[in-house]
């Protein structure tokens, strides 16, 4: 995916894209297909770059950075923030719920 094509996205279709791929890697893992797994984590991790080069995230960019180093964590197999691919999976989504709440409320 080319950066003009990402940086036209809100920030809540980059984040569900970004679930998407953590939702398939659960589910992946979940049978047991740890290559798989890594693959969905990898195109997640790799979302997670070009959306840092987004500045419509302005000084989001410090959570993205921290949502990147968890997900680094958790594709490394050293987890050192204890938090499991169904909390970032919980996230995307009440990220993606909360932003289009506040756009039809706006």
């Amino acid at each position: 995916m080319d950066n003009a094509y990402w940086f036209k996205l809100s920030k809540a279709e980059q984040i569900g894209n970004i679930g998407s791929e953590i939702a398939r890697a659960k589910i992946w893992k979940s049978k047991n297909n740890i290559d798989k797994c890594k693959q969905s984590l990898i195109r997640a991790l790799e979302l997670l770059f070009l959306t840092l080069g987004d500045k419509k995230w302005g000084n989001g960019l410090r959570e993205i950075t921290r949502f990147y180093e968890v997900l680094a964590s958790i594709y490394s197999d050293q987890n050192v923030f204890d938090i499991s691919l169904s909390d970032l999976e919980y996230f995307c989504v009440k990220f993606v719920i909360d932003s289009k709440n506040k756009t039809e409320h706006n």
